[in-house]
């Protein structure tokens, strides 16, 4: 009797201990737990501010990343002599047909074309770009564009900035960048979604490389076709070598400026470089000036944009 009452006396002391040891346990996880949450509401919020508390509390989710649509519905493009097919067709003649972006022609299978199918392109695409236009040109064109709500804008347009009549005169990357947010601006205000295709400007250096050695190229060349880049075109030395090497670096500066802007609009893909790394040869050149693209040269310009317009990633 006496043992068993012993017993009881110990289960019961050993009973409150256990109380005690849990009490003093679920103290410590409570503890714990506030701590975790504590470290977890940071992260989420960010910096020293508190993380969200109650019971509705969530974590931040982050913005969903916009779709790239890889089949737009209308195309319309901007930009300079390249996009108007100058010179593909004639002498010192626009040939809007074999444009690049555009046109309607089986021997380039413009943008619009491959997009849209060559009866919807004929409805669905316009082209504003102006032969001899600069950066500062492109707000306008944007604004005509814009007006006409198009799924895709295609824009390429530099090089008439850096074919100037001397390296002075070339427009300067400041104002490059300049005009060229402005012309996002202009196009963000009419149509906030319109998707935007933007080529780099091509190698001048590279153009003036295989052009040179035609004789009648060269002919024409002299009737002002980008004197900062063609002008003495037989010329070697260490003036000619470094005006060359002088345009060709702002042509890689206005691309780069291209390629930033670009970046800041979720809606907006840059080539890359793609236009500016094609390595143009004589027969991707007209057989007027040797310098703008022939209607091959405009097909070879219409596969890099088809390329980055239906990419995965630009």
């Amino acid at each position: 009797m006496g043992e068993s009452v012993a017993a009881v006396t110990v289960d019961r002391g050993d009973h409150h201990r256990m109380r005690k040891l849990g009490h003093r346990s679920r103290t410590v996880l409570a503890a714990a737990a506030v701590a975790v949450l504590g470290v977890a509401g940071c992260d989420a919020v960010g910096g020293d501010a508190p993380g969200p508390s109650g019971a509705g509390a969530q974590k931040a989710k982050p913005s969903p990343t916009p779709t790239w649509d890889s089949s737009p519905a209308s195309v319309a493009a901007v930009g300079d002599s390249i996009t108007r097919g100058f010179d593909a067709c004639a002498v010192l003649t626009d040939c809007p047909e074999v444009s690049w972006a555009t046109g309607g022609s089986a021997e380039v299978d413009s943008l619009a074309v491959r997009l849209l199918g060559r009866a919807k392109a004929a409805e669905r695409s316009w082209n504003y770009a102006v032969t001899g236009a600069r950066m500062a040109d492109l707000p306008g064109q944007m604004g005509q564009a814009a007006a006409r709500r198009p799924d895709l804008v295609a824009v390429m347009v530099g090089a008439n900035d850096a074919c100037r009549a001397s390296t002075a005169a070339m427009t300067s990357v400041t104002g490059f960048r300049a005009d060229f947010e402005d012309a996002m601006s202009t196009l963000r205000r009419a149509a906030p979604k319109a998707q935007v295709y933007v080529a780099s400007v091509p190698s001048l250096k590279r153009l003036w490389s295989e052009g040179r050695t035609n004789p009648l190229g060269k002919q024409v060349w002299k009737l002002g076709i980008c004197p900062s880049m063609l002008g003495d075109a037989d010329a070697l030395d260490a003036a000619a070598t470094g005006r060359r090497d002088t345009v060709e670096k702002r042509v890689e500066d206005y691309n780069k400026v291209l390629e930033s802007v670009c970046a800041k609009d979720r809606h907006c893909r840059f080539d890359g470089g793609a236009v500016y790394d094609y390595r143009f040869g004589t027969g991707q050149l007209s057989h007027w000036d040797w310098f703008h693209p022939s209607v091959n040269g405009q097909a070879r310009l219409a596969e890099i944009a088809y390329r980055t317009v239906t990419g995965k990633r630009a």
